[in-house]
């Protein structure tokens, strides 16, 4: 019989990117406390946490000196708005944080509530720049195929993804998009080099194809998250920078999991040696404790949108939030004091891709690939064939499933399990990941009578 909370979550609460249905019929788990990396339910059941959240706990669970920065500033300025010709402390702070650590040619920083809201101000702010130059013409946005850049009207149009664009008719005019670089399915009988050029020269094939005066920008992920953590083959990127140099257009990174370390740099930009005009920033800014993003802004952006003069006419009543940026500053801080970054690029990183690739010799995985403090694995039924598991994708929802009833929190992204846990989790308890993701596969094969 369901307990009370869980008919009252039934009768009352609409849950994101959920089966409303099948959770009435099944029942959900309440998580009711964290501490680390790891997360509790209400009944006591203990998770590691392999997803940092959802990509965003990147200094772990449970920093009081979070709790108190939030404390202390909802004490003095609980909340005050951008707009008015005013300023926040924590805000104008925040942004001097950002901008010491982004790109030396990046200096400005606009806030927003999320990396969904910083994309669509992204989509707004790049034909503000176009206009203010003179060529109004210039506005239709290329991105790639399977690409999450967020999920209000704009950033789902910016993005990829099928099944989101099914429901209500996306992409929005002015929004093309690329090939992927998805080597271990689409890469056919190519090496990895060989596709990551092919793949890389879609760009410039639809840049010709819609013609250079209409292109305003084109938008990527450093590696494709949402997507089952695609990473690109080696001559990808180089290919991408040389034809962005040779273009006149803007390229936004979208690095709402990329930053903040997770590469083992504060932004991936570095990571992939990439020279962006926008870096699209939320989840490991606040670490998730606060809802908090925005966009830093290249000085060859800002000058022309500032610089022209005039009111930009786009902004949050939360742009900024002092509360929000005072827990996102005191995070940053920290990440920078206790050499996190550091860490996870000399001993942490290195050692979880290490021991993930012990997982590629499983029967049912094809390919086990990473970088940084992500990674994923295939799911497949023939190594040979790529043959996945079951139709629709459904032996990922197998895998996630006995991966949580084994106590670690792993991420379906259709056959590929992908994780990203939080940077400050210890050696210990990567053995720990991998030993439970083992038992997981295990488990799973059995499942389909594999093993």
């Amino acid at each position: 019989m369901k307990s009370e909370f869980q008919q009252k979550n039934t009768a009352h609460h609409f849950q994101p990117f959920s089966d409303n249905k099948e959770l009435a019929e099944k029942g959900i788990k309440l998580i009711s406390k964290a501490e680390g990396v790891y997360i509790y339910e209400d009944n006591g059941k203990k998770y590691l946490d392999g997803m940092a959240g959802l990509w965003c706990v990147n200094i772990g669970y449970g920093r009081k000196e979070l709790v108190e920065a939030a404390s202390q500033q909802m004490t003095e300025l609980p909340y005050y708005n951008l707009f008015f010709k005013t300023t926040t402390e924590p805000a104008t702070e925040l942004a001097a944080k950002i901008a010491s650590i982004a790109p030396a040619h990046m200096n400005k920083v606009f806030f927003t509530g999320s990396g969904s809201d910083a994309n669509d101000t992204n989509f707004r702010m790049v034909r503000r720049y176009w206009d203010l130059k003179g060529k109004p013409s210039k506005k239709t946005f290329i991105s790639r195929q399977n690409a999450y850049h967020g999920s209000t009207v704009a950033a789902a149009s910016l993005g990829g993804m099928g099944y989101m664009h099914e429901q209500g008719d996306l992409p929005i005019d002015g929004v093309v998009h690329v090939d992927q670089p998805y080597w271990f399915a689409e890469g056919g009988d190519l090496s990895k080099d060989e596709f990551g050029l092919k793949a890389a020269q879609s760009l410039e094939a639809k840049i010709l194809e819609v013609g250079e005066e209409n292109i305003a920008a084109f938008i990527a992920e450093p590696f494709q998250g949402a997507g089952g953590v695609i990473t690109p083959p080696d001559t990808y990127w180089p290919e991408i920078k040389r034809i962005l140099a040779k273009y006149d257009i803007l390229f936004i990174l979208d690095e709402v999991i990329s930053g903040f370390g997770r590469t083992g740099e504060w932004f991936a930009s570095e990571y992939f040696d990439l020279k962006p005009d926008m870096i699209t920033i939320a989840k490991g800014m606040s670490s998730g404790y606060l809802p908090i993003g925005g966009v830093i802004i290249s000085d060859k952006v800002a000058d022309v949108v500032i610089g022209e003069g005039a009111d930009f006419n786009h902004g949050y009543t939360y742009s900024g939030h002092p509360v929000a940026a005072a827990v996102a500053l005191k995070n940053i801080e920290l990440l920078e004091s206790e050499g996190i970054v550091e860490q996870v690029k000399a001993e942490i990183s290195p050692y979880l891709q290490q021991r993930w690739q012990e997982l590629a010799d499983h029967p049912i995985v094809g390919e086990a690939r990473g970088l940084g403090m992500v990674a994923s694995i295939e799911l497949v039924k023939d190594k040979t064939t790529k043959e996945r598991l079951a139709p629709n994708a459904a032996g990922g929802n197998v895998c996630r499933d006995y991966s949580m009833d084994n106590g670690l929190i792993m991420r379906s992204c259709g056959d590929i399990m992908v994780i990203s846990p939080p940077l400050v989790i210890s050696k210990t308890e990567i053995d720990e990941l991998i030993e439970k993701a083992k038992k997981t596969l295990d488990d799973t094969a059995r499942f389909y009578n594999l093993i």
